[in-house]
């Protein structure tokens, strides 16, 4: 058996996504949570496969930095996100969290399944209007400044103080794996291959005060 937890704000869509999951006798439900807190609570003891997670109309970047030390604090989940708007995430982002599964909110009942049990085999699932959105994305920003979230902002300034991973993580409370993947971000917005084109970059745009 493939065991299935589901989390989902509305207690209606909980109950709609546990339905969908037990049509297939291989899928069983051990449990469901109505937030990211809930589940970081309670994933240890019920020991899922796969969690399920409903983001529609609950996306902020830190859903995915939550997510992330979800999977740090527990162990590594096969987790699939339903998103209202595909074109609304930042797909590279969500991937480098841990999620392993991205469907759009109007999926259906056997596509739903079949993303289950894909993951639960090791497998990474992407809808295909996902995979058309990551083939025709341009590798440009258009405002670094903008699109830099304040905690990336912080980290980035840190790095300009020539600070490392571990000086950072301490500096913000946070791990080091989840430093490594605020300058996987950076990097990926700001075009760059390395910490000091990063600080660079950061001078320039006015980021990093020296």
């Amino acid at each position: 058996m493939i065991r299935v937890m589901v989390v989902a704000t509305s207690p209606v869509v909980r109950a709609g996504l546990s339905a969908v999951v037990t049509t297939n006798p291989r899928l069983t439900v051990v449990g469901s949570a109505s937030d990211l807190d809930v589940l970081a609570r309670e994933v240890g003891q019920l020991q899922p496969d796969v969690v399920l997670v409903d983001l529609s109309g609950n996306l902020q970047q830190s859903v995915w930095e939550k997510l992330l030390v979800i999977q740090e604090q527990q162990y590594p989940l096969g987790m699939i996100v339903i998103v209202e708007e595909l074109d609304s995430i930042d797909l590279e982002t969500g991937l480098r969290s841990g999620i392993r599964g991205i469907l759009p909110s109007t999926s259906t009942e056997s596509e739903i399944v079949a993303a289950v049990e894909a993951i639960a085999s090791g497998l990474v699932v992407l809808h295909p209007d996902a995979i058309e959105l990551l083939s025709i994305r341009e590798k440009v920003v258009a405002n670094p400044v903008q699109t830099l979230t304040p905690r990336e902002i912080e980290v980035l300034g840190m790095l300009g103080s020539g600070l490392g991973n571990k000086a950072i993580a301490k500096g913000l409370h946070i791990s080091e794996h989840t430093v490594k993947f605020h300058l996987s971000s950076i990097f990926q917005k700001l075009s760059v291959s390395s910490r000091t084109e990063a600080v660079a970059v950061g001078v320039r745009l006015g980021l990093i005060m020296l």
